[in-house]
């Protein structure tokens, strides 16, 4: 197999990349390159900015605001915009709910939400985690009882990644407790105004609201925002977690950050030598450039491949760029906090509680340094553990 872009992909590279170089506001790149956080505001922005371009759901049919692109195309626009770095548009809407809207949803939820979803005017989060079902989701607890032309919701969800922001949430729920516990789960879209549903934050290791925990009281939610079948929402949750797990490998994210930190090293000295010329450092980003590049060729193998699976059918291998993905994001920024040294430990920025921190006396990139690195230690456990990819790989890939 012969993994090289035509003429026409390069000059397809070559328009994303221009794109994103001029159409990007300023302030967002900005952020971008420091590695801050983005406000709700910048992601709506630079979606909206995406979907009047006809960019913000390349992956989706033509008919619901798709590119029609192809995987090669897809995977060159979703690499050169982590490369830019510019956002990537909403996961939850674009990788997640949509797919499974355009896959098992009715005329009626298509119609109603696909538009919604892809210019971001609806902002959705992922309800599935649980107190005691995380890696092992078919143990869900959080129940949903018919009741006429409802469901009566009750339980808890738990890390709940941006829930505070969120107006529409997928969710799994339980409807039946007889059987396998796979068989008695179904998908409901819940809009997150509705009485009884609290959300309550959960701060991280790094200062910031990232995920929240999230409870149902006699929640009362419209039976048509079933989607599919009753009972069916485990096959719904299979299919949405592929798609997932090919996003979380982010190589584009990952090659950003070496080549920013090779470009930042070479300012930083240790005695009279710069960091970038030590033997250490170097032998350390080799390594990592190394595994990158298996990585990145494991990737572009799987985007080939996939035009020979039949329409939305998971690939196992997903579970390969997940497993390796997360790792190297997690070396990269750790490299970039031993670039940074002690000044990445001094954040200039108040807490999400109100207590300020003492001013950094470093470059401003330094200050994002270490909740970066913070945070990325998450990226093994979200999106199905690494320890459960191992299984997966084991079972259906090498067939142990």
């Amino acid at each position: 197999m012969e993994l090289r872009y035509t003429p026409d992909e390069i000059q397809f590279r070559d328009e994303v990349r221009a794109f994103f170089r001029t159409a990007q506001p300023a302030h967002i790149r900005r952020k971008m390159e420091l590695g801050q956080r983005l406000a709700k505001e910048d992601i709506v922005d630079w979606q909206r900015i995406l979907n009047a371009k006809g960019w913000a759901v390349p992956s989706w049919p033509v008919e619901w605001g798709g590119t029609g692109w192809g995987p090669v195309k897809t995977y060159i626009f979703k690499e050169e915009m982590q490369l830019a770095p510019a956002p990537d548009p909403l996961g939850f809407n674009v990788s997640m709910v949509g797919p499974v809207l355009i896959a098992f949803g009715s005329e009626a939820q298509k119609k109603h939400f696909l538009p919604k979803v892809a210019n971001c005017d609806y902002w959705f989060c992922q309800g599935f985690s649980e107190p005691g079902a995380g890696s092992d989701l078919a143990s869900l607890r959080t129940a949903a009882k018919r009741d006429g032309d409802h469901y009566i919701v009750n339980g808890q969800k738990i890390w709940t990644s941006r829930a505070q922001h969120a107006d529409w949430m997928f969710c799994l729920v339980r409807t039946k407790t007889e059987g396998k516990p796979q068989t008695g789960i179904s998908y409901l879209l819940i809009d997150v105004k509705t009485p009884g549903l609290t959300i309550r934050p959960i701060y991280t290791i790094d200062g910031e609201h990232h995920f929240n925990e999230v409870f149902f009281d006699n929640v009362k939610v419209p039976a048509e925002n079933l989607v599919g079948e009753e009972n069916k929402g485990w096959s719904y949750a299979k299919y949405l977690l592929g798609n997932e797990r090919l996003g979380i490998a982010r190589v584009g994210a990952s090659k950003y950050r070496l080549q920013r930190a090779k470009q930042l090293a070479a300012g930083v000295y240790i005695g009279d030598i710069p960091l970038s010329e030590t033997e250490r450092f170097r032998e350390k980003v080799a390594a990592v450039e190394v595994e990158l590049k298996a990585l990145e060729i494991t990737q572009m193998r799987v985007v080939a491949n996939s035009v020979h699976l039949p329409p939305g059918a998971p690939d196992p291998t997903s579970s390969i760029l997940k497993l390796k993905g997360t790792e190297l994001q997690q070396a990269t920024t750790e490299i970039l906090m031993e670039v940074a040294g002690p000044d990445a430990m001094i954040r200039e920025q108040e807490h999400l509680w109100g207590t300020a921190t003492e001013p950094s006396i470093g470059p401003e990139w330094t200050t994002t340094a270490a909740a970066d690195y913070f945070y990325t230690r998450a990226s093994s456990i979200y999106g199905g553990s690494n320890e459960i990819q191992k299984n997966v790989i084991a079972k259906r890939i090498l067939e142990l």
